[in-house]
C-alpha cells in the first residue's frame, strides 16, 4: 500500500544512530495507536453493552405490555380498549427485540472481534517484542565493553575466546530481535488501518442488516396502527391540555376564594353560617377520658350519614358509627379551657360525647345540623326547605328585634301586655324602685309573707289537668326532640320549634298579679335577697327547652325531664333589666275547675346571658301556637262549611228524584184512565220505592201528589 512508512530491515546489523532515532518514532508511533485503540475500544464497547441492555429492555418492556391485563389497578384496570392495543404494541416490540438480539451478536462478531483481537494480541505482541529488543541490545552493549578491555599484553586465549563467544551470541540474539521487533513495527501500520477500518465496517453492515430487518417487519398494516395510535394519543393529549388549564383556573379561584378561610377562625360577617344542613362533613376534637379527671383530646374526620354520626381517623378506608344522633340532643359547654366545644346526647341518655369545633362557623353549623338530623328533617320530601323554615324561626328567637318585639306584644290580651321597655329598661336596680313599679303597691303584687320554693316543683293548669303530677313525669325518661316511650305520642314531635337553653333555677313564689312585669323584677329582688340570707349560692344546672307546646326542663346527663310548663299557662315573661342573665315568667295554675281557684306562680332563673334571647323565643313559641291554633280554627271552619254544602247537595239531589218519580207516576195514571186501554183483567200502578217512601213525608206530600 503506498504511503506506508517502513523501518529498514537490512540496516538492524548496523545498528546506526539514524536506525535507532528512526526506531525511535516508530515506537511512538506505537505507543500513540495503542492509546487511541484503546479509547476507541472503549466506545464501541460501550455501543456493544447499549445494544445489549437495549435488546433485554425491549424484551422486558414486551413481556410487561403482555401482562398489562392481569394487572389490577385501583383506576382504569379494566379498559379493554387499552389491554387490545397494548398487546397489538407487543406484539410489534416483541419482534423489534428479535431484530436488536440480532444486531447484539453481530456486533459482537463484526465489531467487538477486530478490534479485541488487535488490543490484545498485535498492540501486546509490540510491547513484548520492544522489552525483548531492550533486553538484547543492553546485553550486547555489555558484551562489547567486555570485549574492548581486553589486554594486548597478557592475552589469554581462554578468555578472549569466552567475550568473542559472548559478543557473537549477544550481537546475533540483538539482530535477530531487532528484525522481528522491525517487522512487527511495520506490519502494525497495515494492522491499524485494518482495526479501524474492521469494526467500522462490521458496526455499519450490522445496522443496515437491522434496518432492513425493520422494513421487512413495518407492513402498511402496522403503519396504518400507528397513524391511528397517533391520533388517539393527540386528542388525548388536547383533552389533558384542557382539563389542565381548566384545573389550573380552578386553582387560581379556589386560591383567591379560600385565601380568607385559611384563617382557623373565620370573620362571620363574610361567611354566614348555615343553619339549613342537613348533612356535614369536617375535622373535629373528640375528647377522651383517659382517667377520673385527666383526659385527652384526638382530631378525627367527623360526617353525617342519614341519621348516624360516622368518624375516620386520617389513612382509613371506611368510617365507623360514633353515635346515634336520630332523637338526640345537642348543646354548646364549656369543657377544660378549650373553645368551641358541644355535647351530644343520645337519645335514651346512656351515651354522650364532647367534640370542639375549629371556628365558631363550623360549631355553630354542627350545632344546627346535628339539631336538624335529629328531628329527623333529613328524612322529608324537600329536608333544605324544611330546615331553613325550621331554623328561620329559631334565628329569630335567638335574634331580638323591635319589630319582632312589637309582633309578639301584639298576640297578647290587653291585660296581660307589657310596657316595651319590660326588658329594655335599665333606669332601675334590683334593689331601688323603678318608676313603674312607685305607682303600684309591693304588696299588690308579692305578700311579705309569701314562702319561697328554692326546689323544683310541678306547675298545675287549668287547661292540662294531667300536669297535676308531677313526680310521675320526673320518673319518666323523655327526648326533648321529640322522642317518646311507648305508644303516647310526645307533645312536641310535631312542634318546629326548638330552642334549648342552659339555666340554673334559682326559686319561685306565688305572686297576686300576673299583668304587669313588675311582678317578675319584685320576684327576683325577695328571691336573691333570701338566697344571700340563708347562704344559697349553688344551683343546679338544667336545659330549658323552649317548644311551641311547652317549656320543658331536662336533666343534662340523664335526659330526665324535670318538670314541664304547658305554653298556654305561661301569661308573663321577663328579664332583668340590668341583669341580663336573670330571667322569669309567671305560670297561672288551676287546682279546679272554677276561675276562684285560679293561682300565679313565678319561676326565676339565671342563665348564661341569654334572659332576652330565652324571652323572645318564649314570645315566638306563643306566637307560632297561636298561628297554629287560628289555622285550625280555619280549617275547622272551612271543614264545617264543606259538610253545610255537602248535606244541602244531597237535599236537592233528593229532591230532585221525587219530582221524576211523580212525573212518571202521572203518566202512568194518565194512561191507566183511556177506555180504549182498559183490560178485562183489570189495571193497576206500580209506584218506585221512592214513592212509596214519599207516602210518608206527611201531608204536603200527599198534596202534590193529588195535584199531579
Amino acid at each position: 500500500m503506498p504511503g506506508i512508512d517502513k523501518l529498514p530491515i537490512e540496516e538492524t546489523l548496523e545498528d546506526s544512530p539514524q536506525t535507532r532515532s528512526l526506531l525511535g518514532v516508530f515506537e511512538e508511533d506505537a505507543a500513540a495507536i495503542s492509546n487511541y485503540m484503546n479509547q476507541l475500544y472503549q466506545a464501541m464497547h460501550r455501543i456493544y453493552d447499549a445494544q445489549n441492555e437495549l435488546s433485554a429492555a425491549t424484551h422486558l418492556t414486551s413481556k410487561l405490555l403482555k401482562e398489562y391485563e392481569k394487572q389490577r389497578f385501583p383506576l382504569g384496570g379494566d379498559d379493554e380498549v387499552m389491554s387490545s392495543t397494548l398487546q397489538q404494541f407487543s406484539k410489534v416490540i416483541d419482534e423489534l427485540s428479535s431484530c436488536h438480539a440480532v444486531l447484539s451478536t453481530q456486533l459482537a462478531d463484526a465489531m467487538m472481534f477486530p478490534i479485541t483481537q488487535f488490543k490484545e494480541r498485535d498492540l501486546k505482541e509490540i510491547l513484548t517484542l520492544k522489552e525483548v529488543f531492550q533486553i538484547a541490545s543492553n546485553d550486547h552493549d555489555a558484551a562489547i565493553n567486555r570485549y574492548s578491555r581486553l589486554s594486548k599484553k597478557r592475552e589469554n586465549d581462554k578468555v578472549k575466546y569466552e567475550v568473542t563467544e559472548d559478543v557473537y551470541t549477544s550481537r546475533k540474539k540483538q539482530h535477530q530481535t531487532m528484525m522481528h521487533y522491525f517487522c512487527a513495527l511495520n506490519t502494525l501500520q497495515y494492522k491499524k488501518k485494518i482495526a479501524l477500518l474492521e469494526p467500522l465496517l462490521g458496526y455499519m453492515q450490522a445496522q443496515i442488516s437491522f434496518f432492513k430487518m425493520g422494513s421487512e417487519n413495518l407492513s402498511e398494516q402496522l403503519e396504518e396502527f400507528l397513524a391511528n395510535i397517533g391520533t388517539s394519543v393527540q386528542n388525548v393529549r388536547r383533552e389533558m391540555d384542557s382539563d389542565v388549564e381548566t384545573m389550573q383556573q380552578t386553582i387560581e379561584d379556589l386560591e383567591v376564594a379560600s385565601d380568607p378561610l385559611y384563617v382557623p377562625d373565620p370573620d362571620l360577617t363574610k361567611f354566614p353560617v348555615n343553619r339549613n344542613l342537613t348533612r356535614k362533613a369536617g375535622y373535629l376534637n373528640a375528647r377522651n377520658k383517659t382517667g377520673l379527671v385527666s383526659s385527652t383530646w384526638d382530631r378525627q374526620f367527623y360526617f353525617t350519614q342519614g341519621g348516624n354520626l360516622m368518624s375516620q381517623a386520617r389513612g382509613d378506608v371506611a368510617g365507623g358509627l360514633a353515635m346515634d344522633i336520630d332523637n338526640c340532643s345537642v348543646m354548646a359547654v364549656d369543657c377544660e379551657d378549650r373553645r368551641y366545644c358541644f355535647q351530644i346526647t343520645s337519645f335514651d341518655g346512656k351515651k354522650s360525647s364532647i367534640l370542639q369545633a375549629e371556628s365558631k362557623k363550623d360549631h355553630e353549623e354542627w350545632i344546627c345540623t346535628i339539631n336538624n338530623i335529629s328531628k329527623q328533617i333529613y328524612l322529608s320530601e324537600n329536608p333544605e326547605e324544611t330546615a331553613a323554615r325550621v331554623n328561620q324561626s329559631a334565628l329569630e328567637a335567638v335574634t331580638p328585634s323591635p319589630s319582632f318585639q312589637q309582633r309578639h306584644e301584639s298576640l297578647r290580651p290587653a291585660g296581660q301586655s307589657r310596657p316595651s321597655t319590660a326588658r329594655t329598661s335599665s333606669s332601675g336596680s334590683l334593689g331601688s324602685e323603678s318608676t313603674n313599679l312607685a305607682a303600684l303597691s309591693l304588696d299588690s303584687l308579692v305578700a311579705p309573707d309569701t314562702p319561697i320554693q328554692f326546689d323544683i316543683i310541678s306547675p298545675v293548669c287549668e287547661d292540662q289537668p294531667g300536669q297535676t303530677k308531677a313526680s310521675g313525669q320526673g320518673s319518666r325518661r323523655t327526648n326533648p326532640f321529640g322522642e317518646s316511650g311507648g305508644s303516647t305520642k310526645s307533645e312536641t314531635e310535631d312542634s318546629i320549634l326548638h330552642q334549648l337553653f342552659i339555666v340554673r333555677f334559682l326559686g319561685s313564689m306565688e305572686v297576686k298579679s300576673d299583668d304587669h312585669p313588675d311582678v317578675v323584677y319584685e320576684t327576683m329582688r325577695q328571691i336573691l335577697a333570701a338566697q344571700a340570707i340563708r347562704n344559697i349560692f349553688r344551683m343546679t344546672e338544667s336545659h330549658l327547652l323552649v317548644t311551641c307546646d311547652c317549656l320543658k326542663l331536662i336533666d343534662p346527663q340523664t335526659q330526665v325531664t324535670r318538670l314541664t310548663f304547658p305554653l298556654p299557662c305561661v301569661v308573663l315573661y321577663a328579664t332583668h333589666q340590668e341583669n341580663k342573665r336573670l330571667f322569669g315568667f309567671v305560670l297561672r295554675t288551676s287546682g279546679g275547675r272554677s276561675e276562684s281557684n285560679l293561682s300565679s306562680v313565678c319561676y326565676i332563673f339565671e342563665s348564661n346571658n341569654e334572659g332576652e334571647k330565652i324571652c323572645d323565643s318564649v314570645g315566638l313559641a306563643k306566637q307560632i301556637a297561636l298561628h297554629a291554633e287560628l289555622d285550625r280554627r280555619a280549617s275547622e271552619k272551612q271543614k264545617e262549611i264543606e259538610r253545610v254544602k255537602e248535606k244541602q247537595q244531597k237535599e236537592l239531589s233528593k229532591q230532585k228524584q221525587i219530582e221524576k218519580d211523580l212525573e212518571e207516576q202521572s203518566r202512568l195514571i194518565a194512561a191507566s184512565s183511556r177506555p180504549n186501554q182498559a183490560s178485562s183483567e183489570g189495571q193497576f200502578v206500580v209506584l218506585s220505592s221512592s214513592q212509596s217512601e214519599e207516602s210518608d213525608l206527611g201531608e204536603e206530600g200527599k198534596k202534590r201528589e193529588s195535584e199531579a
